[in-house]
């Protein structure tokens, strides 16, 4: 299975588990008399729209090299990435100004059974977490990644919510609030969510050199091609799934241009064999005495 195929089938998890969720949420929320289930509702609703624009993402990225993209399409997905960020910050948004209403306007106390529904979201939303962002390390996709944090993220408004029914039901009257102002508390930690996930999405934009470990396996994989004496530049950029390079490598100044060209094809070869995820590699020669 392909690192593309792995990030979809990745995201159509998240668009079920997300819409399953939304659901339960919205109807315990609205039954159980608990602000801070509909704002998690609220959450996971748009959680859904994002993760079907992750999927656009990493389908339209994964398109191959054309005549006017000629390092491929994988640009978009930090772009989509921006998107669901802004999605996120809504959500945010929303949760927050609805949570300040409601803790200004008198209600009845949540329902005990929300606190056995919001053991399960958190666990399952922490397992979702966890399965989205190892495929997102596999893959090294920023926007699977972000869709991983919006399960995160969801857990995090669970487990707020959770506390907050929680001491709403052990004091009482003059606690009903309890479970807004966890709700607003979540609102803050997703915004701050949100500068974790854009971050990483805007060095892959701006070209940002984030890719020390890369650089070290290129070169040491680079010098077992016979004839490569050394390296000397390594530039490595992402795009989508994706890094190209741009890499010098040094050789024996008394060869012929033919035959460095041949050297140049030969290392080429050797690390999309050894390095599946580079993609566009150009190979300078330079020669180890002038």
């Amino acid at each position: 299975m392909t690192n593309e195929e792995k990030a979809i089938k990745a995201t159509y998890f998240s668009i079920f588990g997300n819409a399953a969720l939304a659901i339960v949420k919205w109807l315990a929320g609205y039954f159980g008399n608990s602000y801070a289930l509909i704002a998690d509702a609220i959450e996971s609703t748009s959680d859904i729209f994002a993760s079907f624009l992750v999927l656009f993402g990493i389908k339209y990225s994964s398109r191959p090299a054309d005549e006017n993209h000629p390092y491929g399409h994988g640009r978009a997905e930090p772009l989509i990435t921006f998107l669901v960020v802004g999605f996120l910050i809504t959500s945010a948004t929303i949760i927050a100004y609805e949570s300040i209403v409601n803790i200004q306007t008198p209600h009845d106390l949540p329902k005990p059974w929300t606190l056995i529904v919001l053991g399960g979201i958190i666990i399952w939303k922490e397992i979702s977490f966890r399965l989205v962002m190892k495929r997102s390390r596999e893959t090294k996709s920023s926007s699977l990644a972000a869709d991983a944090w919006h399960h995160r993220s969801d857990a995090i408004t669970s487990v707020a919510a959770f506390i907050g029914i929680t001491i709403a039901l052990t004091f009482g009257k003059g606690f009903e609030a309890a479970d807004d102002w966890a709700a607003l508390f979540a609102s803050g930690f997703i915004l701050y969510n949100c500068y974790t996930i854009f971050r990483p999405a805007l060095g892959e934009i701006m070209d940002e050199h984030l890719y020390d470990d890369l650089m070290e396996e290129i070169r040491k994989a680079s010098v077992k091609v016979e004839g490569i004496l050394d390296t000397e530049k390594c530039f490595i950029r992402k795009a989508g799934m994706k890094y190209h390079l741009e890499l010098h490598a040094i050789v024996d100044g008394k060869i012929s241009v033919k035959e460095g060209h041949l050297l140049a094809h030969n290392l080429e070869d050797y690390l999309r064999i050894e390095i599946p995820e580079l993609g566009h590699i150009l190979i300078h020669i330079e020669p180890n005495e002038y």
